[in-house]
């Protein structure tokens, strides 16, 4: 089972798909979700967003000013700004 993620900015969606883990920076720290984690809300604070999807490869995001929401196996991260990175 894989994590469902949306990531978008105030412009638009840019990023959705399936993971098996995304790493976080929050106000309180970077946080790391798989399936099967607590439900959490949270601030964004501004730096990576690291997914990894299933098959291995990596998808990797900058953003600020937001939240994020895990709920269930879905994970909506809603910034500010945020763009993929090369």
């Amino acid at each position: 089972m894989a994590l469902t993620v949306t990531l978008v900015s105030a412009e638009e969606e840019v990023w959705h798909g399936e993971a098996s883990l995304v790493v976080a920076k929050t106000v309180e720290g970077e946080i790391g979700f798989m399936t099967g984690h607590e439900p959490v809300l949270a601030i964004l604070a501004e730096g990576q967003v690291r997914i990894t999807q299933a098959d291995g490869s990596k998808v990797v995001a900058s953003a600020q000013d937001g939240f994020l929401s895990m709920e269930g196996d879905e994970l909506t991260i809603v910034a500010g700004h945020a763009a993929l990175q090369s």
